[in-house]
């Protein structure tokens, strides 16, 4: 079905006039985000998610927005390469977000994450080249990085993953400029720091651990710890990933380059924690764990080369995000 919304805004736009866009994994956290602002933007957009992780819900306030622009939910996995090619058919742009992006879970399941985040890949980009797709925007990870010492992470920085889930995201890099240099599909690669937002949810296996450290202190419930909480991450709000997004899709001369997509900045799981206590105003009893196989003890990113060839700059900070989303999660129960 299709939904028809506008809103009295000028945002910007991929192009003039609308487009056609296909967002695999499109009712998930992220893909549901990049959605919306797509749509806000006037565009067809069609949403390809198996449900899997992604949620109906994620999508229904998008056909109450008072915009141009058209939304379907197609249910369909990416390793069905018959159905992805039929609704690639026609689409300018592809962003490629549909994965099992749980490092545990790619340790535990390490087939079953190669079937979706390399051969899911692998079929994006095969539809991409017979349908004449302009350009496919991947949402890479950080995790490529491994535990290479040097700080911050640069994209010139040898790969060096320590997890099935890693190998899967380089891989995945890896086909996106061979497929631009071979066969002139224009891609482009986001290599993703720890995100966090509205809409990811703390009961799923691929949650990030700022929605269950959000959810445990509204609750008043313990949170356990991986480690010794002094590890560190840059912590990047939705919002911001979505705008790097946007810019891939749009900036010109950018084929088969990747871009780190995070704020520049350090927090530790204590520091995070203790944020998150202070914003809610509640304090929580903290559990010290053995950390976990194929966890990263430290990540930051230089986001030096997506501010200078895409304009990109993070405008929400981690302290405003985890606001927004603490308000979010409270009007939500």
């Amino acid at each position: 079905m299709w939904c028809r919304a506008t809103i009295g805004l000028a945002p910007r736009v991929l192009k003039r006039g609308s487009m056609k866009v296909l967002v695999t994994g499109g009712a998930g956290f992220i893909g549901s985000h990049i959605v919306e602002r797509l749509v806000r933007e006037g565009h067809q957009v069609v949403a390809y998610d198996n449900l899997a992780s992604g949620k109906r819900e994620n999508l229904a306030h998008v056909g109450e927005i008072k915009g141009a622009g058209e939304l379907e939910l197609v249910v369909a996995d990416v390793r069905d390469a018959p159905q992805l090619d039929y609704y690639a058919s026609g689409c300018d742009v592809i962003f490629h977000e549909a994965a099992v992006v749980s490092v545990p879970y790619s340790v535990e399941h390490p087939q079953e994450t190669h079937d979706v985040n390399i051969q899911g890949t692998l079929n994006v980009l095969h539809s991409a080249k017979r349908r004449s797709v302009k350009r496919v925007v991947f949402a890479c990870s950080a995790a490529v990085y491994g535990e290479d010492p040097e700080m911050p992470k640069r994209e010139t920085m040898r790969a060096a993953p320590m997890s099935p889930y890693g190998i899967e995201k380089i891989t995945g890099e890896y086909y996106m400029s061979v497929w631009t240099q071979l066969y002139g599909v224009e891609t482009v690669s986001l290599r993703y720091f720890n995100v966090f937002g509205e809409r990811q949810d703390p009961a799923s296996p691929y949650s990030g651990v700022i929605s269950i450290f959000v959810d445990r202190v509204l609750k008043g419930s313990g949170v356990t710890i991986f480690g010794d909480g002094l590890q560190y991450r840059d912590f990047v709000y939705v919002g911001n990933v979505v705008d790097a997004n946007i810019r891939a899709a749009t900036t010109p001369g950018i084929g088969g380059r990747a871009y780190n997509v995070g704020c520049g900045q350090k927090t530790t799981l204590l520091d995070l924690l203790s944020t998150i206590e202070r914003i809610a105003g509640s304090k929580v009893e903290r559990t010290m764990a053995p950390p976990r196989a194929g966890d990263i003890r430290e990540s930051i990113a230089d986001i030096g080369r997506i501010s200078d060839e895409l304009g990109y700059r993070p405008t929400v900070g981690v302290e405003e995000g985890l606001r927004r989303l603490i308000e979010y999660v409270k009007g939500s129960r």
